[in-house]
């Protein structure tokens, strides 16, 4: 149908009714890919969020599933209006703007590419309420199972997680999670803590900081246990007055809220002469405030971060960070998940050493 500018009905509704008529008449035959969001947005004369909201809301119904890298594709439905799922899994992930996301999505679907499953992503924005819906959403569609990043911040599954685990559902978590009985796959954070810690330890640092994630955050936690233990192993007093905390805002984890505690920095009198920092985005954006304020990195303030996104390497000061093994992660999660849907029973928790990785943002030895 043309798009009624005029009409009431909001244009990404309409869009997205389009595409359904186009796929119920077959002018879209399964498998067939979309055109590209920018291609859409032409041929629709919208923006690009308009296509982003009409695609996104066509691939929670079922309707279409997206490959990362590679772009949107029809799904193959039933005749009662659920998925024919016996090739799909579904993965809901935090925020897809995050490269450390991102990066896993792209392996898990390749992985799972390989193997003959279709994968149907979901991105939960930041919103616990949409992963809820979207968790719940999937398993309506019938698909053979999931692999999910929560945004909850407990150490323990939410209940939705719980609920399917008993029922038998094949669940696989890529976010830190509590819990022998739970299938996980991930990084040993407190380690990768530790590797962080002793390398500005290493370089003569005595004066050692940790930029946090919201103290609610388990995750942030768990490695700030590795930074404390690490600081005690080398008989460095712990100062409460070191740890700087980021935002709990829709920013939280991100480069705006480093940026933003570049400035707390700025205004400490008794300032650390080194940070390890909860991840890189937040690390870079730290970097980039006190670069502004007149601080040289590392000369004035030495920095670590965590994840080894893309960015860290070719940022302006090439940043030192502990790197998860994203590749292993998200094929090991998908191998897992397809082992458990098939019967079989694979290691239940499965957990890849960190490695340090040095760049210029640490220096040399002080």
């Amino acid at each position: 149908m043309p798009i009624d500018f005029q009409n009431s009905t909001p244009l990404y509704i309409q869009i997205k009714e389009d595409i359904k008529d186009k796929i119920s008449d077959k002018r879209l035959g399964i498998g067939e890919q979309l055109k590209s969001h920018k291609e859409l947005a032409e041929e629709y004369d919208v923006s690009l969020i308009t296509i982003k909201n009409a695609l996104s809301n066509l691939i929670d119904d079922g309707y279409l599933y997206s490959r990362v890298g590679k772009g949107t594709f029809v799904a193959q439905r039933a005749t009662n209006g659920s998925i024919k799922h016996h090739d799909s899994i579904g993965l809901v992930l935090q925020d897809l703007k995050n490269p450390f996301f991102s990066l896993i999505a792209h392996e898990i679907e390749e992985t799972a590419y390989s193997k003959s499953y279709n994968m149907l992503l979901s991105n939960s924005s930041s919103q616990v309420k949409k992963e809820e819906n979207q968790i719940k959403r999937f398993k309506e569609l019938g698909v053979k199972g999931m692999i999910v990043a929560t945004l909850r911040k407990e150490l323990r599954p939410p209940k939705i997680i719980r609920e399917l685990l008993d029922e038998g559902f094949p669940l696989v978590m890529v976010s830190y999670v509590k819990g022998e009985d739970i299938w996980y796959v991930g990084t040993d954070h407190e380690e990768g803590a530790a590797l962080g810690t002793k390398h500005l330890i290493d370089l003569g640092h005595t004066k050692i900081g940790y930029i946090n994630s919201p103290s609610n955050n388990s995750l942030g936690n768990l490695r700030l246990n590795g930074f404390k233990k690490t600081l005690e192993k080398y008989n460095l007093g712990f100062n409460p007055d070191y740890i700087l905390e980021l935002d709990d805002g829709k920013s939280s984890h991100g480069f705006n809220s480093g940026y933003k505690l570049g400035d707390v920095f700025h205004t400490m009198n008794d300032k650390p002469t080194a940070f390890f920092v909860y991840n890189d985005l937040s690390a870079l954006g730290f970097i980039k405030r006190v670069q502004e304020l007149g601080y040289s990195v590392p000369d004035d303030v030495a920095i670590v971060g965590f994840d080894d996104i893309e960015q860290a390497r070719y940022a302006e000061v090439p940043l030192t960070t502990i790197h998860q093994p994203i590749e292993k992660i998200g094929a090991t999660a998908i191998e897992k998940l397809i082992q458990i849907i098939e019967g079989k029973k694979p290691e239940v928790r499965t957990t890849f050493a960190p490695t340090l990785i040095v760049r210029e943002s640490s220096g040399t030895k002080i």
